[in-house]
């Protein structure tokens, strides 16, 4: 496999892929084991920190920069040619600062899975082999409005949650919000994965994250594909809605929230992971 193609896979980027790649054909397996060349790690102060969030959260195009998103390269690449070299991070410093959050944050992936109808779902067993298949009836008018589920899903711990709604708006994301805040302990630091959806930002929301440890990161416009929490909506979907014509929204909930009492319990389940493995991008 290329790095390109290695880094995909263990959710890296290519330049660690190359620089592992390089190191064990120089030193074999002993370049698996860390080399602790002593002294402090490079640190970063609230405000560089709140500068390059700032920056990553940006439109590329918007700075001056040819390509439409970012990556961890890219980024530190910009940082380093606007002077943030050598007090700040560099290429090196970049990887080393995302590498060290990553592993030790409560990552948090959020986002609406809906609107829920009630109505005749494609998918699932195909009716050819009844020969007589039951017919589908018509959905012209639909008076029974429909649903959303609020879903969170905990990258680390591999648990997925979620709440069913008429609505959603800010009132019912904050609500939530708060209900997956109690799931940990107050000292524990959350990071949660947004999209851009108008619920989401705010100085309500900012305000009850500052007051609530939690610290909230954007996908960039037009990428709310990277967050993971989407292919654990894919599942629901497969698992839930497909090939299904639920009566009522009472049933669609319950078979909902079943399936993601099952989900925590059965992680390991091999038809789940194929699901969840084609539709993980990020």
């Amino acid at each position: 496999m290329s790095p390109a193609k290695i880094s995909e896979v263990v959710f890296t980027d290519p330049d660690t892929a190359r620089e592992v790649i390089h190191n064990f054909n120089r030193d074999g397996f002993d370049a698996l084991y860390p080399r602790y060349a002593g002294g402090r790690p490079p640190t970063f102060t609230l405000p560089q920190r709140r500068e390059i969030k700032k920056i990553a959260l940006s439109i590329p195009t918007d700075l001056g920069r040819p390509f439409a998103t970012w990556s961890l390269a890219k980024l530190a690449d910009y940082l380093v040619a606007e002077g943030w070299s050598p007090t700040s991070p560099t290429r090196a410093c970049a990887g080393s600062f995302a590498r060290r959050h990553a592993g030790q944050a409560t990552v948090i992936c959020l986002d609406e899975f809906g609107p829920l109808n009630l109505q005749p779902q494609p998918g699932g067993k195909a009716w050819a082999p009844l020969r007589k298949p039951r017919r589908i009836r018509a959905t012209f008018t639909r008076p029974h409005g429909v649903r959303h589920t609020l879903g969170a899903y905990d990258v680390s711990g591999d648990r997925l949650y979620g709440h069913v709604k008429k609505r959603k708006t800010r009132t019912e994301f904050l609500a939530f919000c708060r209900y997956v805040r109690s799931l940990y302990p107050v000292e524990v630091r959350l990071h949660f994965i947004l999209d851009n959806f108008s619920p989401h930002p705010g100085d309500d929301v900012r305000n009850w994250a500052t007051e609530n440890n939690v610290e909230l990161a954007y996908t960039p416009h037009y990428g709310s594909w990277l967050n993971r929490i989407e292919a654990q909506f894919k599942a629901l979907r497969y698992f839930t809605l497909d090939g299904t014509d639920h009566p009522d929204h009472a049933t669609q909930a319950r078979l909902i929230r079943r399936c993601i009492a099952w989900r925590n319990y059965n992680v390991d389940d091999a038809k789940l992971r194929a699901v969840v493995d084609t539709a993980n991008v990020a």
